[in-house]
């Protein structure tokens, strides 16, 4: 079969969120794939493999008997049979593999037999998918014009920038909150899935012709993954809007982010008893992680207080102690550090001001809702 359709607008099944089909194996899709796709893989990691080093050995005749002789029987229908629900499901959808070549061609050509539907691949595969958000990530890294949102430890930056359209959450993106207690339930996206969310979601603003965009004020890193480079670069030197509150609300904020959401996404991720040990390692090994910083004493005055929190907490369902300790951290550990941090940035400031004020600025000056 010759004629097998093949899609090569990769822009358009970006901006359409178009269902993808991923057939490569397991372990390639594990190493960077793209939203909206789903792995329903040809071969297995074992049994490509087994194909790849009988394509070593053999070339490549022998490589496609081995395949055919591995993807027989029940094993060959019942992944017809998945592709083929994939497609009822998502008509408009597309399917690819590495390069857009042999393993693609072959579901195309089986799941063709079976439905009678000539359900497209995408040309040049994910390399191609791959290579394209490269691109536009430096295209409209170099287009758009950042406006920094920044402000104290617990202000409830990530708050106000998801109530604004034009605006990129890079915390959401990463699956990290960003400081050293910031650490999600389930692990981070790897860098490659990160970076095509990324690139998806500046491709999808510039395309609106929305290009003065809104960031959250963020280290170089988060969590363990990388902001591109030349992206950061830029951040590093846009102007900056910083949000004001009190600690009190900075207090709450925080509590309602790291124990309360954070203890509820543990359970949900690891069951109730598991989830909440992990939850409270958690929270032990960030205060230890930084105690070099805080001073020996301070970090066992502090790892004493979380202790008994987590304890009141086990034995009678009481959370409040906790306040205890975050309050000290904000006032004592993260405000310092702060205010020495934004002496560097202070020329970059362009306002400061409420929730509401900063709102009121970007809408009339920078044009950001």
């Amino acid at each position: 079969m010759s004629d097998l359709p093949e899609v090569d607008n990769y822009k358009k099944l970006f901006l359409d969120e178009t269902e993808m089909m991923d057939v490569r194996a397991p372990v390639e899709f594990s190493q960077g794939a793209f939203p909206h796709t789903v792995n329903l893989p040809l071969m297995t990691d074992e049994e490509r493999e087994a194909v790849g080093l009988q394509y070593k050995q053999q070339g490549q005749e022998k490589a496609i008997e081995l395949g055919h002789d591995l993807i027989s029987g029940e094993i060959k229908k019942q992944r017809v049979n998945d592709w083929a629900e994939f497609v009822k499901q998502n008509p408009q959808g597309v399917l690819y593999c590495f390069r857009g070549g042999l393993r693609s061609k072959i579901t195309q050509r089986w799941i063709y037999e079976q439905t009678n539907i000539m359900f497209p691949r995408v040309k040049g595969g994910y390399k191609a998918l791959r290579r394209f958000l490269i691109d536009e990530l430096e295209r409209n890294t170099n287009l758009i014009s950042p406006v920094i949102l920044g402000g104290r430890t617990g202000i409830g930056k990530t708050i106000h920038l998801n109530k604004i359209t034009s605006s990129i959450d890079l915390e959401g993106i990463f699956r990290h909150r960003g400081s050293v207690f910031g650490k999600h339930a389930d692990p981070q996206p790897s860098q490659i899935d990160i970076e095509n969310s990324l690139s998806i979601e500046i491709l999808k603003l510039v395309d609106k012709n929305k290009l003065n965009i809104l960031f959250e004020d963020e280290a170089p890193n988060i969590g363990s993954r990388n902001i591109p480079k030349e992206l950061y670069a830029k951040m590093k030197t846009s102007p900056l809007i910083l949000l004001e509150d009190s600690v009190d609300n900075r207090i709450e904020i925080i509590f309602d982010e790291y124990i309360t959401c954070s203890l509820k996404q543990y359970l949900g991720f690891h069951g109730k008893e598991t989830g909440f040990n992990k939850w409270s390692e958690q929270l032990l090994g960030s205060l230890k992680r930084i105690e070099r910083r805080l001073g020996g004493e301070r970090y066992k005055q502090l790892d004493v207080i979380m202790h008994q929190a987590i304890q009141e907490q086990r034995n009678n369902n009481d959370s409040s102690l906790h306040r205890d300790w975050i309050k000290s951290l904000l006032v004592d550990y993260y405000d310092p550090m702060y205010d020495y941090q934004l002496t560097k940035k202070t020329d970059r400031v362009i306002f400061q001001g409420s929730s509401s004020e900063v709102y009121d600025y970007l809408k009339d000056n920078c044009q950001i809702t």
